[in-house]
């Protein structure tokens, strides 16, 4: 891909931002990768505060990047781009849209325009300085640390460095790549001193759904072996199956294929939670769901009619059947109700903590 300029693939809108829609708009090109343009944003912090719906603790998260390449069709985060979008009138959006202008606004934004934040491993060691170490810190709630990009950027390596010498904290990594492989020399080290628990996200075992699903990210014999090598390593390290697809991943067979391998690769935990559908993300995975499983159409629009989250039923049955699928292969669980590394047991023990979904919703920095 030919670098851009701003009259042509991601041009800025003609308007005057504020807030963080200001800085991306001030934001320069940085690199390119197959239909994707990333810009250096330079950032005021890298810690967001967030505060549980559940009321168990207080939160952190940090997200190195803006947007994610792997372009994973039920993505909930795709509304965080919206942020960066000028405040502008009718007439003023009509005129941006007139000119071919980018809209932040659109879902495949967040896949095709990615922002790196700068100066990011200096922020961390600033902010720690500020905030108490019991309260847990969620890297990778709204974006993946460890998409393509991180391999030149090394910007998710840097901040594991400041982690890495110091002592105390709570650290909880959710990604879906095998990239971190690369870092776990630094996540031994951060292991010794403080509490960190890794989250594979793993939706399915099956390589031609998941690039379908999931189409940028790695194969999910790759995950599987990321579970492993990070197990032989001695770090506390779980398989998480959500979103689990109405139709498609949420039956008794699957989730009972899903812990059978998390166990075989010594996994310190298998979680899995009902798919939610954002408005953000029903045009992508509907779409989907048209393209590749058109029967299912019609009870996709029943369950999705008047709410985005699972039925009650729905989810009670679902966590019925992972801890039936936990028990019978000896895995660990997660329950609901604690963040990423709450209670965090030692070996093949989970972390009884599986409301990663919870807290992944309220952590948009």
């Amino acid at each position: 891909m030919a670098k851009s300029n701003d009259s042509d693939l991601f041009p800025i809108f003609p308007s005057t931002p504020t807030g963080i829609a200001r800085l991306a708009a001030q934001a320069k090109h940085a690199d390119d990768g197959h239909l994707v343009e990333f810009r250096a944003l330079e950032v005021r912090s890298i810690l967001n505060k967030s505060v549980s719906k559940r009321r168990l603790s207080m939160a952190y998260s940090i997200n190195p990047y803006r947007g994610c390449e792997f372009g994973c069709k039920y993505c909930y985060a795709r509304y965080t781009h919206e942020f960066m979008a000028p405040k502008a009138s009718t007439e003023a959006t009509e005129a941006r849209d007139a000119i071919g202008a980018i809209d932040m606004r659109n879902p495949l934004t967040f896949e095709r325009l990615i922002f790196l934040k700068q100066n990011a491993a200096w922020l961390l060691e600033q902010e720690l300085k500020k905030i108490d170490p019991v309260n847990e810190i969620a890297l990778g709630t709204a974006t993946d640390p460890y998409q393509p990009i991180e391999r030149r950027t090394r910007i998710t390596r840097s901040l594991l460095e400041v982690f890495s010498r110091k002592s105390g904290y709570r650290l909880g990594i959710v990604t879906k790549s095998r990239l971190i492989e690369r870092d776990i020399d630094l996540l031994v080290e951060i292991a010794k001193r403080n509490t960190l628990v890794v989250h594979v996200t793993i939706t399915t075992p099956d390589a031609k759904l998941a690039r379908m699903l999931e189409p940028r990210a790695p194969r999910p014999d790759l995950r599987f072996q990321a579970v492993k090598r990070l197990r032989e390593a001695g770090i506390v390290a779980g398989v998480f199956g959500s979103p689990l697809l109405p139709g498609i991943t949420d039956t008794e067979e699957a989730l009972d294929g899903m812990a059978r391998r998390a166990a075989a690769v010594g996994a310190s935990f298998f979680a899995a939670h009902p798919l939610f559908l954002k408005p953000c993300s029903r045009p992508t995975y509907l779409s989907f769901i048209h393209e590749y499983f058109p029967a299912l159409e019609a009870d996709y629009a029943k369950r999705f009619a008047t709410a985005d989250f699972a039925g009650r039923s729905y989810s009670e049955q679902l966590k019925k059947m992972v801890d039936q699928a936990c028990r019978r292969y000896g895995i660990g669980k997660r329950s609901s109700d604690a963040l990423l590394t709450r209670n965090e047991d030692d070996g093949r023990r989970a972390p009884q903590s599986a409301g990663v979904h919870a807290v992944q919703r309220r952590l948009f920095a």
